[in-house]
């Protein structure tokens, strides 16, 4: 493999990366061959040691190093399950500081264009998480868009029955938008105004 084919497959690499263009691609390329030899090494071990260690939390399922990430293993939290789409929902919405509860990842959303249903996404365990943990509310937060109300509306009508609130919360969060890219103040609106479904 010459030198063009090895920067080609570099810039491919990097343009797999979500939100990432062949421009931004090859200026990711364009600044690793100007790292030394062991900056290169240390960043490849870095992406190599994530990928081993971090796996998800045997309770909540966000990505954790741990057997129980550090959420839920806190001592006081509020009885309540906030459920969202992935991991870094988690992480956009601890970034408000105002929620004491703990979390519950699908890891996806309903979607039968994709063709995931209810059985595709982690639903399962957060019924045994109900039962077992004595919650007394489930906030939905996933996106809203048409896939996160459909998701939220499944598990509202699946957990109503047993006697459970839910809420799903409210719309500060624009239609249609991410809830990693919104900011604090508005993921703390939405949290504190959150409905009854």
């Amino acid at each position: 493999m010459n030198q063009i084919d090895a920067m080609d497959k570099l810039v491919v690499e990097f343009s797999r990366l979500p939100a990432v263009g062949r421009k931004t691609a090859q200026r990711y390329a364009y600044f690793i061959l100007t790292r030394t030899e062991a900056e290169v090494k240390e960043f490849a071990d870095a992406l190599i040691d994530a990928k081993n260690k971090i796996h998800y939390c045997k309770i909540c399922a966000n990505f954790t190093d741990k057997e129980i990430c550090d959420i839920c293993a806190r001592e006081k939290k509020d009885p309540i399950i906030c459920v969202v789409k992935e991991p870094k929902d988690v992480s956009a919405l601890e970034k408000v500081r105002e929620f004491n509860g703990s979390y519950h990842v699908l890891h996806g959303v309903i979607n039968p264009l994709e063709g995931k249903g209810p059985n595709d996404i982690n639903i399962r365990s957060l019924l045994e998480r109900i039962n077992n943990e004595k919650i007394e509310e489930v906030i939905v937060a996933t996106n809203p868009d048409v896939e996160g109300e459909a998701t939220a509306m499944y598990i509202a009508n699946l957990l109503k029955p047993l006697g459970v609130k839910v809420s799903r919360i409210a719309q500060g969060v624009a239609m249609g938008s991410e809830l990693e890219y919104t900011d604090p103040a508005t993921l703390s609106k939405a949290l504190s105004s959150r409905r009854e479904m």
